[in-house]
């Protein structure tokens, strides 16, 4: 259930990507190359992405795995529930202004200069680094890694986060001409919406109401509860 609620969030999260690094994808040096080229070209560039995302949710699915050693773990789903629509309710915007200096002080030029580089490795090169682009449904995203509580579905779940931006962000580098920016603003007004419901999800889920895949019960290791029959006595 929670790596579908990641593929989920960045499905819609794509919506605001699409404002975002929409330019960047458009502006990826393929144009000039063979249509199955220009495909595998962007599939890297996605990749790329992808692995960055990854390994951020590995991290911090580390931290949460500390908090849960630190028996910090009964109300951690709660936590990020209740942050992520704090997050929504304050503009995904004022996160990322934080984190712009951090990033051009890391990145600097190397973005720019990449996009003289058609390869493979100069295209997923471009990934990594837009991967690190400061982004709120990136911080959504890895705000739901945490509350996984482990390194490996950590990275699972900004994966599947990942793999959900791509669709529409694959499309927008395709057919943009067709989507307008009237579109585009009506469709990210229902963005905090959707964001609000994601963080519901996860405050359900850290509720345990014994309610399968979506608020499973859980014990005090983190383990879901399986109801068991105790067998009845038999009568002499």
């Amino acid at each position: 259930m929670i790596l579908w609620t990641a593929f989920i969030t960045g499905l819609i999260g794509s919506l605001h990507c699409v404002g975002m690094c929409g330019p960047i994808a458009l502006a990826l040096p393929v144009g000039n190359q063979p249509a199955w080229k220009q495909f595998t070209g962007k599939a890297f560039y996605h990749a790329g992405r992808i692995t960055i995302y990854s390994l951020l949710g590995a991290l911090l699915g580390t931290f949460g795995w500390g908090l849960k050693l630190a028996g910090i773990q009964q109300g951690l789903s709660i936590a990020a529930g209740a942050t992520i629509i704090l997050l929504a309710l304050a503009g995904n915007h004022k996160a990322e202004v934080i984190f712009q200096k951090p990033y051009k002080w890391l990145v600097g030029n190397r973005l720019h200069s990449l996009f003289r580089n058609s390869s493979i490795s100069g295209l997923y090169s471009i990934g990594l680094l837009n991967g690190l682009l400061p982004c709120g449904f990136v911080y959504i995203g890895l705000i739901g890694s945490v509350a996984t509580q482990h390194v490996t579905d950590g990275a699972l779940y900004m994966a599947f986060f990942g793999l959900g931006t791509a669709p529409l962000m694959f499309a927008f580098s395709i057919v943009s001409h067709f989507i307008s920016l009237e579109l585009r603003t009506r469709l990210n007004r229902y963005i905090p919406v959707a964001t609000v419901i994601i963080g519901c999800l996860f405050i359900v889920r850290g509720l345990n109401l014994g309610i399968p895949y979506l608020s499973p019960q859980l014990d005090k290791s983190g383990q879901i509860v399986k109801e068991c029959c105790t067998p009845q006595a038999k009568h002499p």
